[in-house]
């Protein structure tokens, strides 16, 4: 599978958890706004965000945080969680363990329908302590087995790169950062990265 078919993918829809009740399966309505900040492994610009295809191992970390959204009215805000990947080889996917029990079960509804790729390649889906801490010119996020600290990568006179017009819907208000850490370990994979390609973004997406 091309890299770029394998962005499409990952807002495919694929069946859903077995605990998600039966009126959720068809996602008669579902929409959500949510900000992105990932790291990977390619270097600057990681050329997946403009819909170009790679053969090269990508390694990446996601951090999702569901700004506001439903699914069949459903709340999702406030939904937050980590998706560790190899692309188009495997994920692991660290739920936010301070969600409270119906954030869980909005988080089960909504998984499979706007983040079916990962879900598909999921090895395991766990509950866990997710840190998140910001600054003007830094982001770090960190989960038990993988941790991620990116800055913004310095433009013109020092300003910010801003991106706009990417071909993807989890692409908009796309600013450009640099790895400081990146790193996972767990049995399925160890690494560490540094000055490799980084960014935050607005995703807004809905199904009918």
């Amino acid at each position: 599978m091309k890299r770029r078919d394998f962005a499409k993918y990952l807002t495919a829809a694929v069946p859903a958890l077995t605990s998600v009740p039966t009126n959720l399966l068809a996602a008669d309505s579902w929409s959500l706004t949510a900000d992105v900040t990932e790291s990977c492994s390619c270097s600057i610009p990681c050329p997946c965000n403009f819909g170009l295809p790679t053969d090269k191992k990508c390694e990446g970390s996601r951090l999702i945080e569901i700004v506001s959204g439903q699914i069949n009215e459903i709340d999702l805000a406030g939904i937050k969680f980590v998706a560790t990947f190899e692309m188009r080889e495997w994920a692991k996917i660290y739920v936010d363990d301070s969600m409270s029990a119906d954030q869980d079960k909005a988080f089960e509804a909504i998984l499979p329908v706007a983040f079916g790729g990962f879900k598909k390649l999921a090895k395991d889906v766990t509950r866990v302590p997710l840190t998140i801490e910001r600054s003007a010119s830094k982001i770090r996020f960190s989960v038990p087995e993988s941790t991620v600290e990116i800055e913004k990568f310095k433009g013109l006179n020092g300003a910010s790169v801003n991106i706009s017009g990417l071909p993807k819907p989890s692409m908009r208000d796309y600013v450009q950062y640099e790895s400081v850490v990146h790193t996972h370990k767990s049995e399925i994979s160890n690494w560490s990265h540094t000055k490799t390609n980084g960014f935050t973004s607005r995703m807004i997406v809905h199904g009918a």
